[in-house]
């Protein structure tokens, strides 16, 4: 796997000063470096915290920048993992076999891995608190920027309810004595205190949630491989060698191209979220130092996580299986091809354990909506996109405002308490069904406009401090996939699966498919609005907005890298 040359540039000492100090180049600016505050205050639990924050960091942002390595290394590399993957993937295996299973993953996962180092190269060109929908603004059309940051919050908002219901169907698996409205009482409010400690609440969350999530994977690919090779317990069907027999009976593919079509949405879905790297850097001490790391920690958990456990689900569960169709809409753990394989195998507690996992995965999904929406409605408002009220950011360096306004949203979760919820679910989880492809889009065609810009004002590919692995062909390729998923649902939507052929109901295609008419729509609002459209390359501006390059430290730390041995060099490129 190659990557760029090196990870990235330190900043000199004159720019590094956070946390209290005041920048040395102060000439052009505000005073800079956040003011100095109790640690009670400084961790969001004093009434002094609430205030709002007067001063900003050397690049004009208000946000904090306490994030560690460590948290975005996590983030990066199990943030996103959640009941797409662990419960979703069971419906996907059945629709379309554990053949098409890995092909449309592999395909997605190909497409990700295009899109995050895209993401990583213009995050570490030009730092912005808050959302890579500018992007979308500066390279492509403010109008189109104006639609992507509105979709971006719209999904995160939508996310946090449904998280919350799925998170209180999924602990009726042990008692369903208790009301869903108690459960989502108590996760929603387990979000806020989270949320009340700002940046560093959200973090730790995500890192321990992360760990745990890791380790549940690995334990099933260890459990898995001793499943194929014959090592059960007795008392499950894996006690002698169980191979790859699923894969011949039922088959590894199920349904045709319409099968392999209507599994691609499912892989979106379970990738959805992986782009929070780009926004979470942002609010680290130093993301051209911290991001380039942590994007390539992104490529190991497409093959390691994703793609080798979905290998042993594929090889231990049969897509004929009515149990992966689930009785729930929205979810049933028991539909879990994890949990089946444990029950399968003799491991009545490694379900249980196997719930826990799945329970800590939407709450931390959950917690990323929050995070995620908040942060880009604070940047839609910083640039006169939103109502000034959102740009509100307080001395513990919470977007307040914001995160009440998400935070909100998931009072929403209570509708499913009424008889008509399920159906008004089924809207609200069409709304954010496709929005992350848009996003995935929006990211690669920005660095394909951005790239088209630097070169015609004169620029080369060598003054760009962390550059793409795949470069422009690699966004392209992503873009094209993308395309290609957005036809494949369309063709599904039209002709859903199990309908004979036939055609489906209207209802049924916009439950698939309203996200492209939710994204026209704010696009349109955007350009009646700003009167702005395409962007020629000469109108690009690649300057404005660029962060200083250490070229001295980036020339000795790739001699230093040269003078490695082969497998340290080894190492220090994929990792």
């Amino acid at each position: 796997m190659a990557t760029s040359d090196y990870k990235a540039d330190e900043l000199p000492p004159s720019e590094k000063k956070f946390g209290g100090e005041v920048s040395d180049d102060t000439s052009n600016e505000v005073v800079t470096g956040h003011e100095r505050h109790s640690f009670w205050t400084r961790m969001g639990c004093t009434a002094e915290s609430f205030q709002r924050r007067t001063t900003v960091d050397k690049h004009g942002e208000s946000l904090n920048h306490t994030m560690k390595p460590r948290h975005l290394q996590m983030i990066a590399i199990g943030g996103s993992i959640g009941a797409g993957f662990f419960v979703g993937s069971g419906s996907a295996l059945s629709r379309g076999g554990p053949g098409t299973l890995l092909i449309d993953f592999l395909i997605m996962g190909f497409m990700m891995f295009n899109v995050v180092y895209a993401l990583g190269e213009l995050a570490i060109m030009y730092p912005v608190s808050g959302g890579f929908y500018t992007y979308s603004t500066r390279f492509i059309d403010p109008s189109w920027g104006f639609a992507m940051g509105w979709n971006y919050v719209f999904q995160w908002a939508i996310v946090l309810p449904l998280e919350l219901v799925v998170a209180a169907l999924t602990v009726q698996w042990w008692n369903k004595d208790i009301t869903e409205a108690a459960w989502i009482t108590l996760f929603l409010g387990a979000i806020v205190l989270i949320n009340v400690f700002g940046v560093l609440g959200f973090a730790e969350e995500e890192f321990w949630s992360s760990v745990l999530k890791l380790a549940a994977i690995v334990i099933f690919m260890i459990i898995g491989l001793i499943f194929v090779c014959g090592g059960g317990p007795s008392n499950g069907i894996y006690s002698e060698y169980w191979g790859a027999r699923l894969w011949y009976d039922p088959g590894a593919f199920r349904n045709g191209f319409k099968g392999v079509c209507s599994v691609f949405v499912t892989a979106a879905f379970a990738f959805s979220g992986t782009e929070l790297v780009g926004l979470a850097a942002a609010e680290t001490e130093n993301p051209a130092k911290s991001l380039p790391g942590a994007i390539k920690q992104v490529f190991w958990r497409i093959t390691l996580f994703y793609i080798v456990g979905l290998l042993f689900v594929g090889l231990l569960v049969s897509s004929a299986d009515d149990r992966l169709l689930g009785a729930n809409p929205l979810i049933d753990v028991n539909a879990s091809p994890f949990v089946l394989a444990a029950k399968d195998g003799g491991l009545p507690g490694f379900a249980h354990f196997m719930n826990f996992i799945i329970l800590v995965s939407v709450i931390s999904i959950g917690n990323s909506g929050v995070y995620g929406g908040s942060r880009t409605l604070t940047a839609l408002a910083d640039q006169g996109y939103a109502p000034k009220i959102f740009s509100y950011v307080d001395k513990a360096g919470r977007p307040t405002f914001s995160t009440i306004a998400i935070l909100l949203f998931g009072l929403l979760g209570y509708i499913n308490l009424n008889s008509d919820g399920p159906v008004v679910f089924d809207w609200l989880l069409a709304l954010s069904g496709l929005a992350a492809l848009f996003t995935w889009g929006s990211i690669c065609l920005a660095h394909i406009r951005f790239r088209s810009a630097w070169k015609y004002q004169g620029h080369t590919l060598e003054e760009i401090p962390f550059r793409a692995v795949g470069g422009v062909y690699g966004s392209w390729i992503g873009l094209i996939i993308i395309f290609l998923v957005l036809m494949a649902q369309f063709y599904t939507a039209l002709y859903p699966l199990g309908n004979n052929g036939k055609i489906g109901t209207a209802e049924a295609f916009f439950k698939s498919y309203l996200a492209l008419p939710v994204v026209l729509f704010f696009w349109a609002c955007g350009y009646l609005w700003k009167r702005t459209g395409w962007l020629r390359v000469s109108q690009i501006d690649v300057d404005t907005g660029r962060r200083p390059v250490n070229w001295d430290l980036i020339n000795a730390t790739k001699a230093q890298i040269a003078s490695y041995p082969a497998w340290k060099r080894i190492f220090y490129y994929l990792f």
